[in-house]
């Protein structure tokens, strides 16, 4: 373990990398957005690059995608950015298309400098203070974040968050993976155990319904390759696929993607009720990432443990208010092995 300078944002803030490593994983992770900025795995060819990433801390300010980081307030989408808590509406900041609150806002978690608490020879924990009224969301909100190798390939991340007054809580990890370091990952396998998913308007905002994966695209109980049948149109995939109807006590399997040129398996697990799935096409090589490689589309995908987006304006989506007195948890399990 070792924690080493970064770089400085442009009002002074010192950013810090913290390395952890054992048992054939390697992970990097900054103070910036609790990003993993790095990730490395041995699968028996050496140590791989498994997630994109930035060498330059500007990068991650001016072009990042989320790339690797914790997402919150409340992660994913909300509706014209309004939430009704106990009878009160609250307006958020709208940042995507000047209608939809996305990720916390303008500048949500993933912008925030988090504080190192505690670290170790395998683990660190970085806290954020949210105040009252950032992004429009009520209440102080203490958020914590634990990166833990805890076994063979084996990366734990716990999440957790209590506040003073009703708001609402959704974090995510939002890494894009690449398990091949290939130019795309339409040739990685995927496998979620999910039989119903969220539709969604133009927007991107859940409609309300959960419908079964049947007979449709988003069918991944057997797990297969993301690219097009040839004369087949690709599909568009920014959905929430559901795991269940509330979080559980105990990580359930959320998906497994196979990485074919490596060999190499990618395992999630999550209490998490909610699991969404971007395909990485609207990615842009705006600026060099790890190696010097822009990235294009399709270039990583993310796969985010949640709560439903827009769950707060859906009765019958899983509760995402969190009370004085109560404590968030969310617990990820990401094991890397040789297929």
């Amino acid at each position: 373990m070792s924690v080493t300078r970064f770089g400085l944002l442009d009002d002074g803030s010192a950013i810090e990398r913290v390395s952890l490593s054992d048992g054939g994983l390697q992970v990097n992770l900054l103070s910036l957005g609790s990003i993993i900025q790095d990730l490395t795995f041995d699968a028996g060819k050496g140590p791989q690059r498994r997630v994109l990433g930035f060498e330059q801390l500007g990068d991650y300010v001016a072009h990042s995608p989320y790339c690797g980081c914790v997402a919150g307030r409340y992660a994913n989408r909300i509706a014209e950015g309004r939430c009704v808590i106990d009878g009160q509406t609250y307006q958020l900041t709208r940042n995507e298309a000047g209608r939809t609150h996305l990720h916390g806002g303008e500048i949500g978690f993933s912008h925030r400098v988090w504080q190192i608490l505690d670290h170790g020879p395998q683990h660190v924990t970085l806290e954020l203070l949210s105040p009252d009224g950032e992004q429009g969301y009520p209440g102080n909100l203490a958020a914590r974040c634990t990166y833990r190798i805890t076994g063979e390939g084996e990366l734990a991340i716990e999440l957790s968050a209590t506040t003073d007054r009703a708001t609402i809580v959704n974090l995510a990890t939002h890494s894009y993976f690449n398990l091949d370091g290939t130019e795309d990952i339409l040739d990685h396998v995927l496998e979620v155990p999910a039989t119903h998913y969220l539709p969604v308007d133009a927007h991107r905002i859940p409609t309300g319904e959960i419908a079964p994966v049947d007979d449709t695209v988003f069918d991944f109980r057997t797990g297969h390759a993301l690219r097009a049948a040839p004369g087949k149109i690709q599909p568009a995939y920014d959905h929430n696929f559901v795991l269940g109807r509330a979080r559980s006590m105990a990580p359930r399997l959320a998906a497994r993607l196979i990485g074919p040129l490596s060999a190499t398996q990618l395992e999630i697990r999550t209490t998490e009720p909610g699991l969404q799935f971007y395909d990485g096409a609207r990615i842009g090589p705006l600026v060099p990432g790890h190696g010097g490689r822009r990235y294009g589309a399709y270039a990583g995908l993310c796969l985010e443990p949640q709560i439903f987006p827009d769950s707060p304006n859906h009765a019958n989506f899983p509760d995402a208010v969190l009370r004085p007195g109560e404590t968030y948890r969310q617990l990820t399990l990401y094991r890397f092995s040789r297929v």
